[in-house]
C-alpha cells in the first residue's frame, strides 16, 4: 500500500506540535515578574519539565495539528 503525503508549507504553525508547547509556555508565564534572565530561565525549564509528565497534555498538541501521527 502506498503512502500518500501532502507536501507541507516552509512555515505552517498549525502543523507543528511545538508551537502549541511555545504558547502554552508563554501563557504560563504571561503574569509573572522575574527579576533576572536567570530567574526568567529556570522558571521556562521548570514549567518545561513540568509539561514532559502530562503525556495527555502533550498528546493535545499533536491532535491539534490534526495530523495523524504514524510509526516510522
Amino acid at each position: 500500500m502506498a503512502e500518500h503525503r501532502l507536501p507541507v508549507p516552509p512555515y505552517a504553525p498549525g502543523l507543528n506540535p511545538a508551537e502549541g508547547v511555545w504558547a502554552h509556555l508563554k501563557n504560563s508565564l504571561g503574569n509573572l515578574a522575574p527579576c533576572s534572565i536567570n530567574e526568567l530561565a529556570a522558571l521556562a525549564r521548570t514549567r518545561l519539565k513540568r509539561m514532559q509528565y502530562q503525556p495527555g497534555l502533550l498528546n493535545g498538541f499533536i491532535n491539534e495539528t490534526g495530523l495523524i501521527p504514524t510509526p516510522l
